[in-house]
């Protein structure tokens, strides 16, 4: 058996760490509004919760301003309650059918906070790339003692497994450097 098989299984998993970790840099709030950052907040409606995107139209009508549109106005209370709860620091008004959620500028105080929070999803995310690492590490090491890989490409494995952690790494770092510096603008 070769390694590179080993480390092509691995790929997709680290794909869809990186690929997750973009998806949670979304929620987390920088300088301009996004319906990321509500479209999966829980809102208790009908006695069970549903994320406000099946609820309600999202859209980012300004800069600073996400309208919500529910498609029932019975769901109105319900969505303000759960926005309210949610971690974005503001309250939505009721303006008729809709609400309006009005996002303040960011203080520095909470621009530190988010870049903390960022940089804990990072490594969260660097955890799962290592993890896979691993496991593909003890795959290859496995491989050996059966005799199913070579002790040369033993070595060899280990430094394009390297060069592979390196390559998603990089990204995930690509991503932190890029939100940090919207949330800092």
């Amino acid at each position: 058996m070769d390694y590179k098989n080993i480390t092509d299984k691995i790929k997709p998993e680290m794909d869809k760490a990186v690929s997750f970790f973009g998806r949670e840099l979304s929620k987390i709030r920088s300088g301009r509004a996004s319906i990321s950052l509500v479209e999966d907040i829980m809102v208790d409606c009908f006695g069970q919760k549903l994320p406000l995107k099946q609820l309600a139209s999202l859209s980012s009508p300004e800069p600073k301003q996400i309208l919500i549109s529910p498609w029932d106005k019975s769901y109105i209370d319900s969505i303000s309650k759960a926005v309210e709860k949610s971690s974005i620091g503001t309250a939505p008004a009721v303006d008729g059918s809709v609400l309006r959620i009005n996002l303040p500028p960011l203080s520095d105080d909470y621009r530190q906070t988010l870049i903390r929070e960022l940089h804990l999803k990072a490594e969260e995310a660097r955890k799962t790339v290592r993890h896979w690492r691993q496991i593909a590490w003890d795959d290859i090491q496995e491989k050996t003692r059966s005799g199913e890989v070579r002790e040369d490409d033993k070595f060899k494995a280990k430094e394009d497994l390297q060069k592979l952690i390196d390559e998603y790494n990089g990204k995930i770092d690509d991503l932190t450097k890029k939100k940090e510096e919207e949330i800092k603008a």
